[in-house]
């Protein structure tokens, strides 16, 4: 970055983006994107009890995001089957994930760009990385949450879980959910306003039944078992002399024989997806800056938002982002909106993440083993057992049909919000892309345009997800297998974002706004993590099968 002599005193200092910075080039070739523009940072509010408001924010949109497939799915399926031994893997997960969403935070703030346009401007340029993008966005082609919901919907219209029978009812439904989950996006303003209020309603309806249920219903046994099994660090899924699912702690066993324990491999798959939906997953946190940016938080005041068709008229949207001149006064600035990145992170999102995964693991490990489904290798969702196990405790009397009812409701508060957050998750990825990436798009679409390219990209999506439903409706194991596929392509786009986003701070930044060294060692974690994971179900299940 190319200052002025006084960057660091004066008012009236400036940052001028350096060519390397905004416009990289690579073997004689320039990106695409232009320079940023330039503007002073705006004033925060200061956070306290006279603005609780600014705690609600992109972080109670992304929990509301992410309490989906994790911790609806694959939480209870791994404390079913193992108890609460396996829930330190959450643990590892969501901190390490919050390093990365405060560091997609970081660049937005600065610049309000998402991070995306923040890897265009890297080399070799827009064009190598929107083929990146395309194929670490794989697992966003299959729509699995609707899926499910259509499996609860169809429980609740037949006052039973679906069996066999009735697969073209399941079908059908899934087809109406998916096109359902739309409708909401289509009003509000700017988009973002919409994904606030229904992931606001989301997280205090679900959590607060799950709460609820914890608190009178299940034993101070299961509490502790989830709770601890939090920092149950080394404990690995194995199988014991009878072949049934165990947990042995990595450590004391070899303090004990010398010996490391044989790591069952039969579930890694389903391990690897739990990692994958604790917290967020794939490129899902990403989107973290671009709710920065929407909801108006440090530089994205000065860029815009996404408009939606309905209410959007005067809601713009630049094609670039804007930096701010670093003086004393935006530098001061500066640390007053860190402070909402770090709040809305470590109060409610990490909080929200951790509760999420563990409240619903309550229920399954009071209740899953009532149902007749238990253990039984069904082709639906874990929470339709527990829900249904809540149905066949005799102690809960008259309780037990409200209930069973209730979390049927609550399971679909869970999956339709969470899909509309994907369809809407990837509609606007790509509109950014295209918007600050394609010299078409910035020639030819207007600031107040914007809602043209993205409800276009989301029509295309619908239509691709309903093919897609068509496809893997056709295999027995549809709901399970869909989410679990998903679950492990998220692990290797995460993984591998992580390090870009590392180096588009550590570069494109001015050196005083860089992560500081355990910032950078929690986000390489990150990328280590989920790397790691995705190498390790790679070599157990997928190499295999290629290789015969």
């Amino acid at each position: 970055m190319t200052m002025k002599p006084d960057a660091l005193g004066g008012a009236d200092s400036d940052i001028i983006p350096a060519p390397e910075a905004s416009k990289p080039a690579f073997f004689g070739f320039n990106t695409a994107i232009p320079p940023w523009g330039s503007a002073d940072l705006p004033v925060p509010r200061p956070l306290g009890l006279s603005n609780l408001a600014g705690l609600i924010g992109p972080g109670i949109v992304m929990c509301g995001i992410q309490i989906g497939g994790g911790e609806w799915l694959f939480g209870p399926d791994v404390t079913a089957r193992y108890g609460g031994g396996l829930m330190w893997i959450a643990t590892i997960a969501i901190i390490t994930q919050a390093f990365y969403n405060i560091e997609c935070g970081r660049y937005a703030l600065y610049c309000g760009e998402p991070v995306f346009t923040g890897f265009m401007r890297t080399a070799p340029g827009p064009a190598f990385w929107i083929g990146v993008t395309l194929i670490l966005s794989l697992s966003s082609l299959i729509p699995g949450l609707s899926t499910n919901a259509a499996v609860l919907i169809a429980t609740l219209w037949l006052d039973r879980p679906p069996g066999s029978g009735d697969t073209f009812l399941v079908n059908s439904i899934a087809y109406i959910t998916l096109g359902a989950v739309v409708l909401p996006i289509l009003i509000g303003g700017k988009v973002y306003n919409t994904l606030q209020f229904v992931m606001s309603v989301k997280v205090f309806t679900v959590l607060g039944f799950c709460l609820f249920l914890g608190v009178f219903f299940v034993g101070l046994d299961g509490w502790i078992d989830v709770f601890s099994g939090f920092l149950k660090f080394g404990n690995m899924p194995t199988s014991d002399a009878e072949g049934r699912d165990t947990v042995t702690n990595a450590f004391t066993h070899f303090w004990s024989t010398g010996t490391l324990p044989v790591l069952a491999l039969g579930n890694i798959a389903m391990l690897g997806a739990f990692a994958g939906y604790a917290g967020g997953g794939g490129l899902s946190n990403s989107a973290y800056g671009n709710f920065v940016r929407d909801k108006g938080w440090g530089m994205g005041s000065q860029v815009g938002a996404i408009a939606s068709a309905v209410g959007g008229r005067g809601v713009t949207l630049s094609h670039v982002g804007k930096v701010f001149p670093v003086n004393v006064e935006n530098l001061r600035r500066w640390k007053s909106w860190w402070k909402y990145i770090l709040a809305d992170q470590l109060l409610v999102w990490v909080p929200g993440c951790f509760m999420g995964m563990a409240l619903p693991a309550l229920m399954s490990i009071e209740f899953a083993h009532n149902s007749a489904m238990y253990g039984q290798n069904i082709i639906y969702s874990q929470p339709l057992i527990a829900a249904d196990g809540i149905r066949q405790t005799a102690s809960l009397g008259s309780w037990a049909p409200i209930l069973w009812i209730a979390s049927l409701l609550v399971g679909l508060m869970v999956f339709m919000p969470s899909q509309m957050s994907i369809v809407d998750d990837f509609a606007r990825r790509w509109t950014d892309i295209l918007w600050s990436g394609s010299p078409i798009v910035r020639k030819r679409l207007k600031d107040n345009q914007v809602h043209y390219l993205y409800y276009s990209i989301l029509t295309l999506y619908v239509v691709w997800s309903f093919i897609m439903v068509t496809i893997f409706l056709l295999v027995g194991d549809a709901p399970k297998l869909m989410v679990t596929l998903i679950a492990n392509l998220n692990n290797v786009a995460l993984g591998l974002t992580s390090f870009h986003i590392l180096w588009i701070n550590c570069r494109l930044l001015p050196e005083q706004l860089r992560p500081g060294w355990y910032q950078r060692i929690g986000i390489c974690c990150c990328g280590f993590f989920y790397t790691s994971l995705a190498l390790l179900v790679f070599w157990t299940k997928v190499l295999p099968l290629i290789t015969g």
